[in-house]
């Protein structure tokens, strides 16, 4: 290399090094705009919060707007909610709050402000000022990633679709995924107690339905049987321990100890994406699963299990991404009917943009792309997040059933798509959608509503 050259060389590498320190910096500059507006997450600025969001996300949303003014003393406030709140009160008098250990009362304004024009609603925060090694294991959660429950509002706010959608509809959503918020998810307030936590009940509030169907399988397991028959008398007192209890629960398992993280074991990530399930980090998860099997099982048993839990994975795998291959071929043939640039954009898209397409797996948003699309990408959403979940929850709670019926309905599901995919293919090119199609009642309603 020439002398001359060198310093050519070390300015085009400065150039580089400076245009790269100013794009990340322009990246975060971007976020922490979008974040700026009256909204929550990554869209912030283009939809606004109804007031029940207080209740969902206090800190960013909650304000007090009662009558009532002055500044009062937790005896105050108790004498005068026995008569408007007594439930409340009744709550409040049963929990460790009022009767603490160490002889000090927690009274309303500890966790509410004494000043009543400017009352708080709790957050978690507000719980971790005294319950620090919970709060601080709860947020050491967010390194395991998604899914997990301090990440959870983060999760719905961030999404394109939520903020596409009427907002009294993605309120439901955010009445479980505000778990990442506050505390009363799990400890009901004003009662706030240990022991219901501890029950599965607390737990299957969120954890139901078609996409999740932990109720559905742990019932169905032994563990569950004999928790509904039994579980109405043990002693919920008691901490999450070996001897303590005769039949895991959702607690003792997924916060083993008492331990606030529900991620720190999830070898298969919930059954929502394919991993290496040998990598060191799920080798140690494997250790700790056996160890807590272990309580109540000999240990190779319970590595057994883990194995079938595996093997119903790598099953599981192979159909979906069969039906994947089907929807991206007839995608490239251009015969999924309505295609991109004739649907209602998906949440935020552009209409024509000039790279639109559809969303097909996991990586493109499958999960998302749930409605606006073709009939058969629909199937293929259910068959992904309903029947797939399905079989994975049974296989991780014991409930063979639940595998068997689930991958039932995976290989039924994709016979269904390989026969709707031969149709299409031996049809005409698909007609043009109809414009109704893109401009309906429901996209109209968005458009003015959010």
């Amino acid at each position: 290399m020439s002398t001359s050259s060198r310093p050519r060389m070390a300015r085009y590498a400065w150039g580089v090094l400076v245009v790269t320190v100013l794009a990340i910096a322009a990246g975060y500059g971007w976020v922490a705009w979008s974040k700026g507006g009256p909204g929550d997450g990554l869209y912030s600025r283009l939809w606004q919060p109804d007031k029940v969001f207080g209740y969902w996300h206090p800190v960013r949303f909650y304000g007090y707007e009662g009558p009532m003014s002055g500044r009062f003393e937790g005896p105050q406030c108790v004498e005068c909610h026995s008569a408007l709140t007594p439930g409340v009160v009744a709550d409040w008098r049963a929990s460790r709050h009022a009767t603490p250990k160490d002889g000090k009362t927690v009274y309303c304004d500890s966790c509410h402000g004494n000043d009543h024009a400017k009352l708080r609603m709790p957050d978690k925060t507000v719980c971790g000022g005294c319950h620090a090694t919970q709060h601080a294991q709860f947020q050491d959660e967010r390194r395991f990633g998604f899914p997990s429950h301090a990440l959870a509002t983060e999760r719905a706010v961030d999404a394109p679709h939520f903020v596409d959608k009427p907002k009294a509809e993605v309120t439901a959503c955010l009445q479980c995924h505000s778990v990442a918020s506050k505390c009363d998810s799990c400890h009901t307030r004003h009662l706030f107690s240990a022991a219901e936590a501890r029950r599965p009940e607390a737990c299957i509030t969120c954890h139901s339905g078609p996409p999740h169907p932990d109720d559905e399988t742990f019932f169905a397991s032994a563990h569950g049987k004999r928790y509904l028959a039994e579980g109405d008398k043990w002693d919920w007192s008691k901490p999450l321990a070996k001897g303590n209890y005769k039949a895991p629960t959702c607690a003792y398992c997924h916060m083993s100890g008492g331990k606030h993280q529900v991620a720190d074991k999830t070898i298969w990530k919930f059954g929502l994406q394919e991993v290496n399930p040998l990598t060191s980090g799920n080798q140690v998860r494997r250790t700790q699963w056996v160890a807590m099997c272990s309580d109540c099982h000999d240990a190779e048993w319970s590595r057994q299990q883990l194995a079938g839990l595996d093997a119903e994975r790598k099953r599981a795998w192979p159909l979906l991404y069969a039906a994947e291959r089907e929807l991206k071929g007839l995608r490239s043939d251009g015969l999924l009917h309505p295609t991109a640039d004739e649907r209602p954009p998906y949440p935020l898209d552009k209409p024509g943009a000039l790279f639109a397409r559809e969303r097909i797996g996991y990586f493109e948003g499958q999960s998302s792309a749930f409605y606006n699309v073709s009939p058969i990408e629909r199937d293929y959403f259910e068959m992904w997040y309903f029947d797939n979940l399905g079989a994975y929850k049974g296989a991780a709670h014991g409930a063979p059933d639940a595998v068997a019926r689930g991958h039932e309905k995976m290989n039924t599901a994709l016979e269904n798509i390989k026969q709707k995919a031969q149709t299409l293919r031996q049809q005409d090119k698909p007609p043009a959608a109809a414009p109704w199609w893109a401009e309906g009642e429901y996209t109209g309603h968005n458009k003015e509503h959010n």
